[in-house]
């Protein structure tokens, strides 16, 4: 605002009245509900407590709900095929340029599909690792991503390794994030008469382009092979890992915040669009709009969709103000040109990494007995957003509910975010005292008294040095996304609903001493995993303020000894002790050296990434904690859900169907069934499309963290998945490809 207004302590009674009529006369001015700020600064003398009384005196005279309204029928897009179709093809991971996940094949059904075995098992034998890809299969030959960071060509009636392509260093990247070249995904082109068949992924910020038939960088294609990204070749890992889309003589593919288009023969750039469209501190910096969950492609109509994942940093928006477009968003662009032709945005402002983090599946819906067109997108909310294939409106009526304040000077969250009704909601949204786990007494009294001393609530934002319990950190939905099957309407997803406490903390009021032996020590040691700015990065959390949530002791314990995923630290008995001053803010400058620095949003960072779980290591709330999920989007309604895996020894103690943490995505097909796996029982299992009914259920050797695939070789159907392990639910790795089929 052109005129800050700044307040004491002891401002009178007068002063606020006279701030609120302000802030009313502001309210009144024509700007939209989103660009409204406060009259204050994050650097004002106000207490949290006032700050969230005057915020609140703004945001109580909104109305609890708007409503964006549904597109009326007659103005919805009519389906380009007015019959419902299947294809039986496997060219891109998840299908098609859909995503729909769906296969016309029926040999493999409901009356069948217990007979099930295995017909082999592929190991590329080039380490251990994680793979998230959904393999391509193309004329009996499958191609996908090994651990080790290769390309494989498969015989998919044998198993059999027919080429392997290993990557240059220039192109592989490194290996710290342990993800590799077209870990999500890749894509095959049948080529033209003069140019071969092709396979295209995306490897440390290149596209990069294969001879499917030899496993040869083709050299007519960019330089030598590879096409740099607007972004910047050596700037992506998994990130940038989605499977491009192709259209017409156009590929399009995604790294990090930027949408780009080639050729596809040439390799020669066309356009490029960036999603971040907000002003950031640090354009260098990972500022969010990452494109991690994928895209789609309308050939017909020449529309490229995109899926855009949260604005960052993660839990505090206090230097990233307004709705953070096109973050939290699906974005739809011309494909020839790369123009903007609409946006929808989810959660606006997001401060709780609750983001759009899966493909968009292209869908045709029956609304009043016409086949239209349309997008979904699930989300790690739970929502599905259903929307029209051109304009971007919604199907269903599209509920906003007014959003609580932060109590964090400087803060601004958005006064609306969704809450939908249809479709459905296909998880818990909202933590409450009611979801405390219910396996035992003892697991409901551990988790009641930490629960007690946490906030909790719909859309809470985090408080200051006070946990903050919520859902959906991984899940809702996750990056595997769902299935459609268009000859029924019905989108599948599995879905997670495990409770996560988050906090805040600030550093102190003295700017560091980066002088000071314990700077040192942090700066050789620690700052690689942790920043220089102790703000944390990625899953590494924030160090700022630690001394508040642990003493001198147990922060050296900790750095020497190791938690969760982060290893020991080798310290002389001088390095931990002054590495630990460091930490505890005891080696700063006083706060006369920097009073014309102004504190912001670096000055807070979050407490790291914690799941809520009882004495034993199981989720803190009441089971079900995973699903498998069918949703009738000619309705919006559910049809079915079903705990997805469980635990052998809760099973062994009466404690049966709980589900779990799952990361693996549905499959579906014309016999009937749904494939699933990514359980922590490490099992792949099918299931009845009417009902939810398990069928079958194999253990495989590693977790199959990674949505199946089907195809059809010489008359006998397939079912293949990655089974590597790993990832984010840990466990052991391998490097396995299993492929099922029935008895011969």
């Amino acid at each position: 605002m052109a005129n800050v207004l700044r307040l004491s302590r002891a401002a009178t009674t007068v002063g606020l009245a006279i701030l609120l009529v302000v802030a009313a006369i502001i309210w009144l001015l024509p700007r939209s509900a989103g660009d409204r700020e406060l009259p204050l600064t994050e650097d004002s003398e106000i207490s949290s407590e006032e700050w969230a009384r005057l915020y609140t005196a703004e945001r109580s005279t909104l109305p609890l709900y708007r409503i964006i309204a549904a597109v009326p029928t007659s103005e919805l897009t009519p389906a380009i095929l007015p019959f419902p179709v299947g294809d039986a093809t496997w060219s891109r991971s998840n299908a098609n340029a859909d995503n729909t996940r769906f296969s016309a094949l029926a040999q493999i059904n409901t009356q069948n599909v217990s007979r099930l075995q295995v017909a082999w098992t592929y190991h590329s034998r080039d380490g251990a690792g994680n793979i998230q890809a959904n393999p391509v299969i193309v004329d009996g030959v499958m191609y996908a991503p090994t651990v080790g960071r290769n390309i494989v060509a498969i015989n998919a009636e044998t198993g059999v390794e027919i080429w392997r392509f290993s990557l240059p260093a220039a192109i592989a990247g490194s290996t710290g994030d342990g993800f590799g070249p077209a870990s999500r995904g890749l894509t095959y082109w049948q080529g033209t008469a003069a140019h071969g068949p092709r396979l295209f992924f995306m490897a440390n910020g290149y596209l990069v382009a294969l001879d499917a038939r030899t496993g040869k960088l083709v050299p007519e294609f960019g330089d030598g092979g590879r096409a740099p990204s607007s972004r910047g070749a050596g700037s992506s890992s998994w990130i940038g890992a989605a499977a491009p889309v192709i259209g017409g003589d156009l590929i399009v593919a995604a790294n990090q915040t930027f949408v780009d288009a080639f050729n596809v023969v040439s390799g020669a750039h066309l356009w490029s669009f960036n999603t971040i469209a907000y002003p950031t501190t640090d354009p260098i910096a990972d500022n969010g709009g990452n494109i991690w969950g994928g895209m789609a492609m309308d050939e017909a109509r020449g529309i490229v969709f995109v899926a855009v994942g949260d604005p960052h940093p993660n839990f505090v928006g206090i230097d990233r103000p307004g709705a953070n477009a096109y973050t939290n968003s699906v974005v739809a662009l011309d494909a020839a040109t790369g123009r903007l032709l609409w946006s929808f945005q989810g959660v606006r402002h997001d401060l709780w990494d609750i983001d759009i983090p899966a493909p968009p599946n292209l869908v045709t819906v029956t609304r009043d007995g016409r086949r239209v067109d349309a997008v979904a997108q699930v989300t790690k909310l739970g929502d599905t957003l259903l929307l029209d294939r051109l304009t971007g409106r919604p199907l269903f009526p599209y509920r906003l509910r007014r959003a609580p304040i932060s109590t964090i000077p400087g803060e601004r969250t958005w006064p609306y975010q969704p809450d939908l009704e249809l479709p459905q909601p296909f998880v818990r949204k909202t933590f409450t005292k009611e979801d405390l786990t219910n396996i035992s007494r003892a697991a409901y009294n551990y988790a009641r008294a930490i629960a007690n001393g946490a906030s909790f609530g719909w859309f809470e934002p985090l408080r200051l040095d006070k946990k903050t319990i919520f859902y959906s950190v991984h899940g809702g939905a996750e990056w595997t996304g769902a299935a459609f099957d268009p000859t029924a309407g019905l989108l599948y997803v599995s879905a997670n609903q495990i409770p996560w406490i988050i906090g805040l903390s600030r550093a102190a009021k003295g700017a560091v001493d980066a002088n000071s032996p314990g700077a040192r020590v942090f700066a050789a040691k620690c700052a690689v995993c942790h920043g220089a700015d102790r703000r944390g990065q990625g899953m590494v959390p924030s160090l700022l303020g630690v001394g508040r949530r642990l003493s001198a002791t147990e922060i050296a314990n900790v750095a020497r000894s190791g938690r969760n995923s982060m290893p020991p630290v080798v310290l002389s008995d001088r390095d931990a002790h002054d590495v630990v001053a460091f930490l505890l803010d005891q080696n700063t400058r006083s706060a006369d050296d920097v009073a014309n620095e102004t504190p912001a949003g670096s000055d807070y960072g979050f407490t790291g990434w914690t799941k809520f779980l009882d004495q034993e290591g199981y989720p803190a709330s009441r089971p079900p904690w995973g699903t498998l999920n069918a949703i009738d989007l000619n309705t919006g309604r559910l049809v079915w859900q079903v705990p997805l895996g469980e635990y052998d020894e809760l099973t062994a103690r009466g404690i049966r169907r709980t589900g779990t943490e799952n990361f693996g995505g549905a499959m579906a097909t014309a016999g009937g069934l749904v494939f699933c796996a990514g359980t922590r029982d490490l099992k792949i299992r099918a299931f009845d499309q009417r009902t939810g009914r398990e069928l079958w259920a194999q253990r495989l050797p590693f977790g199959g963290f990674a949505p199946p695939a089907t195809y059809e070789v010489n008359g006998r159907q397939y079912v293949v998945i990655a089974a590597t392990g790993g990832g984010k639910l840990g466990g052991e790795t391998g490097d396995a490809y299993v492929a099922f089929a029935l008895p011969r």
